[in-house]
């Protein structure tokens, strides 16, 4: 069983959200996404004050043998990339909940997290693809 933090908000294709108390998110993929796609070498995120629409494309994760379109889980702009996916993209695969996050927003409405699934459901969606 993928590893499936309790304090994160899901979205059915494998993108998680942390939000913090300033109104900001920390967007990822999940380890099961990770675990699917196999040694990441490639992480493509927006830009620094690009608007992301939740549940559409906002980037892509190559690894060796796919690649898979990175959608966002939430409405907003993107405030900060992670930079250190440029030289070192296997972050996403040794650490995607801590060092392998991809991009932070300012949340356009904390409302739209309520449609998000928490962990207990994101692991049923999971446990249903395995």
């Amino acid at each position: 069983m993928s590893d499936t933090p309790s304090d994160l908000k899901y979205i059915d294709t494998h993108q998680w959200v942390r939000v913090h108390a300033d109104g900001t998110a920390t967007v990822g993929i999940t380890d099961f996404a990770q675990e699917q796609l196999g040694d990441v070498v490639y992480i493509g995120v927006p830009e620094v004050g690009e608007t992301v629409t939740g549940g559409e494309e906002a980037g892509v994760a190559e690894s060796v043998k796919s690649a898979s379109d990175v959608f966002s889980p939430v409405t907003g702009e993107v405030i900060e990339i992670n930079e250190l996916l440029e030289d070192e993209p296997e972050k996403t695969n040794e650490d995607p909940y801590g060092d392998g996050w991809l991009f932070k927003v300012k949340l356009a409405d904390e409302g739209e997290l309520e449609g998000l699934m928490d962990a207990a459901a994101y692991a049923e969606h999971v446990a249903a693809a395995e």
